[in-house]
């Protein structure tokens, strides 16, 4: 996170999925004190309850998540929504909650996650971008060489993982991206 930050992001996401690991709440504490540090819009991806607690600036959740996930509060505790969707009906489901932006993917296919959707590529992100009235992100298996023809499609966002993470320099790549 502070890697990310220190580059100059100001959109970044906290992905946990040990929800085991006993320093969760310690590592959700620092990232939000650093984003906070850095004037970053930092969101906690699926620990609405500790995101509430400890005054996140907004929680993402998955689809999966909406089944448990008390909107109210988040709602009410004034953080900001993400929920990522892959197919009409999840779009449409994330419309219903007006969420702050939807993440739509995958774009391409990744690795970081086993998605079981066909990628929809620039055609399908293009379509999403022109038919959404909410800021998109683009996810999944974006990098330097295609992330110029993802922008170009209107999205509000590109999310990124491997291409940063797994480059030598990641504070050079972010710069370039």
């Amino acid at each position: 996170i502070e890697r990310c930050l220190k580059a100059g992001i100001k959109t970044i996401q906290l992905r946990i999925k040990d929800s085991q690991d006993p320093d969760l709440e310690q590592k959700i504490a620092a990232a939000i004190a650093l984003g906070k540090h850095y004037n970053a819009r930092l969101f906690i991806n699926d620990y609405w309850q500790l995101a509430i607690e400890k005054k996140a600036y907004g929680v993402h959740l998955g689809q999966e998540d909406l089944l448990t996930a008390d909107l109210n509060a988040i709602s009410q505790a004034g953080l900001r929504l993400g929920l990522s969707s892959h197919s009409h009906f999840e779009v449409a489901r994330a419309r219903a909650i007006q969420p702050s932006y939807i993440a739509c993917g995958p774009t391409f296919a990744t690795t970081t996650k086993a998605m079981p959707w066909v990628p929809h590529g620039l055609e399908g992100l293009q379509y999403w971008a022109g038919s959404l009235d909410y800021p998109l992100v683009s996810i999944a298996g974006i990098d330097e060489h295609n992330i110029k023809a993802v922008a170009a499609t209107g999205v509000s966002g590109i999310a990124m993982i491997t291409a940063i993470t797994l480059d030598k320099d990641p504070k050079a790549k972010t710069r370039r991206l």
